[in-house]
């Protein structure tokens, strides 16, 4: 047992770890490989980076999950930081998609009147710009809809199956949930290519992906991370005691199913009705 673990405190004392220093180094060669991708050099030092990053986040959340199982190190105290800790980071995820909301309403809402010109010769005075052809809200849309309310609920039941001691509702909850993941992240991929507007195109276009594409981005993460739940599980892991891991994962599924709840009667249901701008 390490001295820090041996101290007589309720604080985890982090051992000397060599991921900080290997992601950053993954992280600048990406950002360099994304560079040299976007000027049309060649793209394989981004690939490499990225193999990298997905590497360490490997290496360094399996140590973090051996720290949880050990027994010692997760104490009440370090629990309950951990539990601010995750509260933070949604409310900074909170205020980055509140950026892409705030960008897309400045489309329509009036500022200044030089502002409001300004808007005029990017949108024709209308928003969504005219010609741009919509997604019909109540197709697609609608569909993954009920994808994440049905996920909220699988996962939801995962959750309460888990602090009954119910392993096999526990796994069900979980199959499913990671499933209906992958058929929403399958059904967005069909809706871009079917898209009647590019992200290069109008404002509305750039607005629209950069919303819809982040939080498809952290549709993905949330099915991985959940993914990663389902296999601690099936190797004997979490408890109705100690289950912070799910606990997170579930935390995080929610927040990206009451994004999406947003983005679909903003984006989708509101911007079909393409109102008019005044000068």
């Amino acid at each position: 047992m390490s001295a820090a673990i041996e101290k007589n405190h309720d604080y985890h004392m982090v051992e000397p770890s060599p991921w900080p220093f290997w992601m950053s180094v993954a992280v600048l060669v990406m950002m360099i490989g994304a560079v040299c991708w976007m000027h049309d050099w060649t793209p394989f030092p981004f690939f490499i980076g990225l193999a990298g990053v997905l590497y360490v986040f490997y290496a360094w959340w399996a140590d973090v999950v051996k720290e949880a199982n050990d027994g010692v190190s997760h104490t009440p105290v370090v629990q309950m930081h951990h539990r601010y800790g995750m509260m933070l980071f949604i409310a900074s995820e909170v205020m980055f998609f509140v950026a892409w909301f705030w960008a897309y309403f400045d489309g329509f809402f009036r500022g200044d009147d030089i502002e409001q010109y300004a808007r005029v010769a990017f949108t024709g005075g209308h928003w969504p710009p005219a010609g741009v052809e919509l997604f019909d809200p109540f197709h697609l849309p609608l569909f993954n809809t009920l994808i994440l309310l049905t996920s909220g609920t699988t996962v939801t039941w995962a959750h309460h199956a888990l602090l009954e001691g119910d392993r096999n509702g526990l796994k069900y909850g979980l199959w499913l949930t990671v499933a209906l993941g992958v058929l929403f992240s399958f059904v967005q991929y069909i809706e871009y290519t079917h898209a009647g507007f590019a992200f290069s195109g109008n404002l509305y276009g750039a607005t629209f992906f950069m919303a819809t594409g982040f939080h498809g981005f952290h549709v993905l993460i949330g099915t991985i991370f959940l993914a990663v739940c389902l296999a601690r599980v099936y190797a004997g892991q979490f408890t109705p005691e100690r289950h912070l891991g799910f606990e997170f994962a579930a935390w995080y599924w929610h927040f990206v199913d009451v994004v999406w709840l947003f983005l679909f009667a903003s984006v989708y249901v509101w911007g079909s009705w393409g109102v008019a701008l005044s000068h």
